[in-house]
């Protein structure tokens, strides 16, 4: 057992899937009790299906952009170490100013702007001193490309987010991971039927010469969870793509 986690209470936002489905096996392996957080039952289904159902882990559909949602969620969960979020709704927002369509940007601006925000208003009251609070923005930030304005926005506007939590919700420790690729299902909506060829491509031009993983990026928000000197800060995991 992880010592850090061990007896630990977690709140996964966007845990049925990726990054925070393999976060979710993490804690789990560490001793810490799981709540995932999503949208899908369906999905939520699929992966306590993956994780074989231990007792310590509960699934609860919720939208965490809908502060009604996020009321009645954190109500019905009592007292938490960790809240975590790794959704990320992109569908239709990594497009070409031409084509974008701002209702795809809309819900991308839910999914990494006000779904943190919500979890923090209404999380922060259920959160130990000692806990923290951990988010997701994105190489995107920092390299966007030709089609990346929204998503490099929302990404930026998180950072920002999470330096002044930190400041306003002291103790309780506020982060993000900022991840490069990562081999998930986002894939579908970036590059398509692409994905293989895409991701390959730029494993090549990285300097750890592959793609980044869940697990990856699991063991950085561990690390983010685990360390109590660590607050305001964007942990960067891309290996090594800000070279490049």
């Amino acid at each position: 057992m992880d010592k850090a986690l061990a007896h630990k209470k977690v709140l996964i936002a966007g845990g049925a899937s990726g990054m925070g489905l393999a976060l979710a096996r993490h804690c789990l392996d560490a001793g810490a009790e799981v709540i995932i957080v999503g949208r899908n039952e369906a999905r939520l289904r699929a992966a306590e299906e993956a994780l074989r159902f231990p007792a310590a882990l509960a699934a609860v559909v919720a939208d965490v952009s809908r502060e009604e949602q996020m009321v009645t969620l954190f109500e019905r969960v009592g007292a938490l170490d960790h809240v975590v979020c790794t959704v990320a709704d992109i569908e239709g927002a990594y497009e070409l100013l031409p084509a974008l369509d701002l209702k795809a940007v809309q819900r991308a601006v839910d999914s990494k702007i006000y779904a943190p925000l919500l979890l923090a208003k209404h999380g922060v009251s259920k959160i130990g001193r000692d806990g923290s609070l951990t988010f997701t923005s994105g190489i995107a930030a920092y390299r966007p490309s030709a089609r990346g304005a929204a998503v490099a926005a929302v990404n930026a506007a998180l950072e920002g987010l999470v330096r002044a939590l930190a400041v306003e919700l002291a103790p309780i420790r506020v982060n993000a991971v900022s991840p490069g690729w990562v081999d998930t299902p986002i894939w579908a909506f970036v590059a398509g039927d692409r994905k293989d060829e895409v991701l390959g491509a730029m494993a090549e031009r990285l300097p750890v010469g592959r793609i980044g993983q869940p697990d990856d990026i699991a063991d950085a928000v561990r690390f983010l969870m685990g360390n109590g000197f660590t607050t305001g800060t964007v942990l960067h995991v891309e290996g090594g793509h800000r070279l490049i």
